[in-house]
């Protein structure tokens, strides 16, 4: 097989959650130009609209669509939805996610459990509701985007979540274990932890420790706006096909980093 082969989407069909923004909007951007129809989903509505536009401009079918990931019938309503218009899930991609900034001896229980609900227990549900179409397809790739917050314990100088590093270390053990599960309907379950992009859930992190987090990344800069692009892609791709159960970590070498 060769190489453009390897990692050609053509006719393929994605799902992004949080695709309005961010990182779901660059992987939505990458998977859109190596040809695959995508459904890019969150909260706001608006902000996937103008996403989805902008991709079909690119040559591929998109659309839009509401969806609270913790609401397990708005999750049913997407995949429907999905298979209506395109009659497939070939790939999933649950980029959703939150935080909330606090000491660790004074986070509110109610926040633990809102960061929880959206960035584990709402995988959990959409990883099962596709996984079940794709079983019966006999194919497909789900990645979950993790973090190099969940790979260890966090300064909190710099970094002040323990909720949110938490449920990224539970991400990379369910993207593990979900692999292992799956493996045997040809499904492909890994995940990607990026270090630190200018996003917005970044900024508060940024504004108030950007300097010494570069000084702590050997590449000497942020994520840009294509560098999660390629391992995205990998990872949805046949180029990936003999990888299960993988974490990619793109961070510039942060974590690579001992001093």
């Amino acid at each position: 097989m060769e190489i453009k082969e390897l990692f050609d989407l053509t006719n393929k069909t994605a799902i992004i959650t949080g695709g309005g923004r961010g990182l779901g909007e660059q992987i939505a951007n990458a998977y859109a130009e190596a040809g695959a129809n995508i459904v890019v989903c969150s909260r706001k509505l608006e902000a996937c609209q103008e996403v989805s536009e902008k991709l079909k401009a690119k040559g591929v079918k998109a659309i839009a669509l509401q969806c609270d990931v913790t609401k397990q019938e708005d999750i049913d309503a997407v995949v429907a939805t999905t298979l209506t218009e395109f009659g497939s899930i070939d790939i999933l991609v649950n980029n959703s996610g939150a935080s909330w900034g606090a000491p660790a001896l004074e986070m509110p229980v109610e926040a633990w459990d809102k960061v929880m609900d959206v960035n584990v227990k709402a995988i959990f549900m959409f990883s099962q509701k596709v996984g079940k179409v794709m079983a019966d397809q006999g194919s497909g790739k789900i990645i979950n985007i993790a973090s190099i917050a969940g790979t260890g314990g966090q300064n909190p100088e710099v970094m002040d979540a323990i909720g949110y590093s938490t449920s990224k270390g539970a991400v990379i053990t369910f993207t593990k274990d979900l692999a292992v599960k799956l493996a045997r309907y040809n499904i492909h379950v890994n995940a990607i932890a990026p270090g630190f992009f200018p996003t917005k859930m970044a900024k508060g992190v940024l504004d108030e420790a950007g300097e010494r987090l570069l000084a702590h990344t050997p590449a000497g800069r942020f994520g840009s706006d294509y560098d999660m692009k390629g391992a995205a892609l990998f990872l949805a791709s046949k180029a990936s096909d003999y990888v299960y159960g993988h974490t990619l970590v793109v961070d510039g070498g942060a974590s690579a980093a001992v001093i």
